[in-house]
C-alpha cells in the first residue's frame, strides 16, 4: 500500500510505501517544512502500526529534504539516496536561503549509497532503484512491481518533465533516461511524481509531448 502527502509550500509529495504483512515500510522524500507536517506523517505511520525501515530519496533538492533530517533522527536510519546527489545535501543551506527553507546543511547525515538496477527489500515488497539522471545529478526513481508503480521524483510528471535548468541538468539527457528507464515498463504502471497529480506510463508515452 502507498500513501501520498503532500508538503511544504512547493507542494512536494512524500510516499509512504508499505508491505500491508510485515507493516515495514520506507518514506520516499520527507519533504516536511512545518512542525505539523512533521506530526502528520508520524501519526500516520504510529496509526498504521507501521515500522519505518529505509528512508529513500529520488534526489537532493532542498523541497524534497526539507524533513530529512528530522526524519532520520527520529527513526535512527541513515538517508538511502544514489550517491552523486550527496553534494546537494552538503548544499542544503544555501539552496533553502533562495528557495525559503529553513534547513541547515546535512552532509553529516549518514548516507547509503544506492546504484541503478538495485533492488531493496521493504518487508515482502521490492523496489527497484532506477538512475535517470539530467534533472540533478543522483535523481533516482523507485519502481515497486507489486503495486505497479513508479516514483519519479522531479523526473517525470503528468505531460511534463522536470526542469533541467538548474546546475547539473541536461535536457537530452533527463529526456533519453525517461525514455530507456521508465516508458520502457508496461502502459498500466502509475507515475507518482514527486509535485502534481499521478499519471500511467501508457499516457506519458502516447501524450507527452515532451518525449515525443
Amino acid at each position: 500500500m502507498i500513501k501520498q502527502f503532500t508538503f511544504n509550500h512547493y507542494e512536494v509529495n512524500c510516499y509512504v510505501v508499505a508491505d500491508a504483512a510485515t507493516r515495514q515500510c520506507a518514506i520516499v522524500d520527507p519533504a516536511c517544512e512545518a512542525s505539523f507536517e512533521d506530526s502528520q506523517l508520524l501519526q500516520y505511520i504510529d496509526g498504521e502500526g507501521l515500522k519505518v525501515a529505509r528512508v529513500l530519496l529520488t534526489h537532493g533538492h532542498v523541497d524534497h529534504i526539507a524533513g530529512l533530517r528530522q526524519v532520520c533522527g527520529h527513526f535512527g536510519l541513515p538517508v538511502s539516496m544514489h550517491g552523486e546527489g550527496r553534494k546537494l545535501l552538503r548544499q542544503a543551506e544555501a539552496y533553502g536561503a533562495i528557495m525559503g527553507f529553513a534547513v541547515d546543511n546535512m552532509d553529516d547525515l549518514d548516507v547509503e549509497e544506492l546504484e541503478d538496477g538495485q533492488v531493496l527489500h521493504v518487508g515482502d515488497i521490492e523496489m527497484e532503484c532506477r538512475f535517470v539522471p539530467g534533472h540533478c545529478p543522483g535523481s533516482l526513481c523507485f519502481v515497486v512491481p507489486k503495486d505497479k508503480v513508479v516514483i519519479t521524483g522531479d523526473a517525470l510528471f503528468h505531460y511534463s518533465i522536470g526542469r533541467t535548468d538548474l546546475p547539473g541538468g541536461s535536457y537530452p539527457l533527463l529526456v533519453e533516461k525517461i525514455r530507456s528507464r521508465i516508458l520502457t515498463l508496461p502502459d498500466d504502471f502509475r507515475v507518482l511524481p514527486g509535485h502534481g497529480i499521478e499519471s500511467l506510463v501508457g499516457k506519458e508515452r502516447k501524450y507527452n509531448s515532451f518525449l515525443q
